[in-house]
């Protein structure tokens, strides 16, 4: 299959985080790359905080979809109401949605977020694929904004301040430097506080680029060294650090 029908392909969510999908690697994976390899294809735990950053990206960018959120008027996840309503499923509490409006209107009162997200020639949800140290790896743009040439992503964070450091931790600096790769534009990021609605608008550095880069590096070297090594056991395989 060529790239241009891969990436079409790729559009369905079904088949981008279904099997098609899975002969990528993205984004997602460095994390699991880099401290527990054996963990690869372990399927995705569904947690609150993963259903709440769903449903704020789908609000502005998808609000057609927002029906496919399940939401229920309980207190918390531990009442007897929920349980029964939920059927074992994560859905929202009514509280969540109610947060996650405010914050979504805070979003879209904000001139500079509403040019950069609304602009006239602007994208939603675009994959992309591309190949990183001899792998192909697939992601997909929140927005991609033609007009100034920008990838936008939006984060919702519990505290605006430490993002800098939440950006490290939570891979956003591969996750720039691979969708530079995937796209040919510089990456920012538009981020809430969930607490105080605060909000921030950061670009990349060649520092945070280059540390995104060593992690893509490393983690590509963890996978050939897991799955494409006949002679590998990962029994025998252990972490030697000097403390």
């Amino acid at each position: 299959m060529n790239k241009e029908k891969a990436i079409k392909k790729l559009r369905d969510d079904k088949h981008y985080y279904g099997d098609f999908g899975k002969q990528y690697l993205s984004n997602s994976d460095i994390g699991k790359l880099l401290t527990n390899p054996l963990s690869l294809r372990d399927e995705q735990k569904q947690i609150p905080a993963f259903l709440v950053g769903g449903y704020f990206h789908t609000a502005i960018l998808e609000p057609d979809k927002l029906k496919k959120f399940k939401i229920i008027e309980a207190s918390t996840r531990n009442t007897k109401l929920y349980k029964e309503i939920s059927g074992g499923e994560m859905c929202l509490l009514k509280s969540e949605v109610d947060q996650l409006e405010l914050m979504i209107d805070k979003m879209m009162s904000n001139q500079a977020c509403v040019d950069l997200i609304r602009g006239i020639n602007v994208d939603y949800e675009v994959p992309g694929i591309t190949e990183l140290q001899g792998q192909l790896w697939k992601g997909k743009a929140d927005i991609v904004n033609h007009d100034e040439k920008l990838i936008i992503d939006l984060k919702t964070t519990a505290d605006l301040q430490k993002f800098k450091y939440s950006a490290s931790k939570y891979n956003y600096d591969s996750q720039a430097y691979i969708y530079q790769h995937l796209f040919g534009y510089e990456l920012i990021f538009i981020a809430i506080d969930k607490s105080n609605h605060q909000i921030g608008i950061f670009d990349c550095s060649p520092e945070f680029l280059a540390r995104g880069a060593d992690k893509v590096e490393r983690a590509v070297e963890q996978y050939k060294l897991f799955y494409e090594s006949e002679d590998f056991d990962p029994q025998q395989y252990f972490i030697n650090q000097t403390l």
